[in-house]
Parts: C-alpha cells; sequence; structure tokens
C-alpha cells in the first residue's frame, strides 16, 4: 500500500465515523449545547470542514484560501455561541461544505508524492507545530482531530437520547 493510499484510509475513516454520528440528527439537535459556550454538532461539522481546509488544501498543498465567508462563523479558541446568538450557514450547507472540501482534500493528496508528503510544514505562518513538521504529520493530524471531535459528536448524541453506535 502507497503511502497516500494510507493517508486517504486514515482521513476518509474519519469522515466516514462523523458521518455516521451526525446522518440522523434532525434540526434542533444540530445546535444543542450541553452548557454556554460548549460546542454543538453544527460547529463541530463546519469547524472540521475549515480545518481540513486549513491543515490540508492550505498548509499542504498551497492552495489559496477559499470559503472564506463559511469558515468565519468556526473559530477556534473561543466559546462557541449559540444558534441564538449567531446566524449560522443551515445544517444542509455545512455538510455540502464538507463534502466538497474533503473531496478537494482527497484528491490533493492522491497527487503527492512520498517526497512531497516529507517536506517540512508548520503552523500558522509557517511556525513550528505542535502536533506535527512535515506535510504528512499535517494530514495524520486532521484526521486525528476528526476523531478527536467525533468523540465529542458521540456524546452529544447520547446526551440529547440517540442510540449508541457502533
Amino acid at each position: 500500500m502507497r503511502d497516500v493510499d494510507t493517508l486517504i484510509e486514515s482521513i476518509d475513516g474519519s469522515r466516514d465515523w462523523t458521518l455516521k454520528l451526525i446522518a440522523d440528527l434532525e434540526d434542533g439537535d444540530w445546535t444543542f449545547q450541553p452548557a454556554d459556550g460548549l460546542h454543538h454538532a453544527l460547529w463541530i461539522c463546519g469547524h472540521l470542514a475549515s480545518s481540513q481546509q486549513t491543515l490540508v488544501l492550505m498548509r499542504v498543498l498551497g492552495h489559496a484560501k477559499a470559503h472564506e465567508e463559511f469558515v468565519a462563523h468556526f473559530p477556534h479558541g473561543d466559546g462557541v455561541k449559540s444558534a441564538s446568538a449567531h446566524a449560522y450557514p443551515s445544517a444542509t450547507a455545512v455538510r455540502d461544505t464538507m463534502a466538497a472540501i474533503h473531496g478537494d482534500v482527497l484528491d490533493g493528496i492522491r497527487s503527492m508524492s512520498a517526497e512531497h508528503l516529507g517536506e517540512p510544514c508548520g503552523g500558522p505562518g509557517g511556525a513550528a507545530h505542535p502536533h506535527y513538521t512535515t506535510k504528512r504529520g499535517a494530514i495524520l493530524h486532521c484526521a486525528r482531530h476528526e476523531a478527536f471531535h467525533a468523540g465529542q459528536l458521540a456524546l452529544i448524541r447520547r446526551l440529547i437520547g440517540k442510540p449508541f453506535l457502533r
């Protein structure tokens, strides 16, 4: 198996799990917050799309920033605004954007050589990142990052009464 195939399997596997976790969410489920400032499923999914764009499309593949208006709704580091305090895109728009960015990410990874994967890759502005040093590492971190947030989605599902998934 080629290195890019392993990376695609990793990042696509994380996305597959995320999609299973959100498949049966209904309107109000998307913006349920366990407490003020905590993540809701809509924010998590928008954040995952934004993160794939930043980590893979921009830092690894060098694409220009796209979906800027979309990404602005899902900043990291601050408390998450409730749906009543912020005009988020719809769940459909978030899912569509997730799919579009994910497709671009997979296409981009498929085009990468082993040499390209081993090139240095940093964080914002090229600064060192605490979780990776190479382009391969950034892609792996993207998959880990999604798996982390999938755990939050699994907890939110249980809090709103959805069944356990395996």
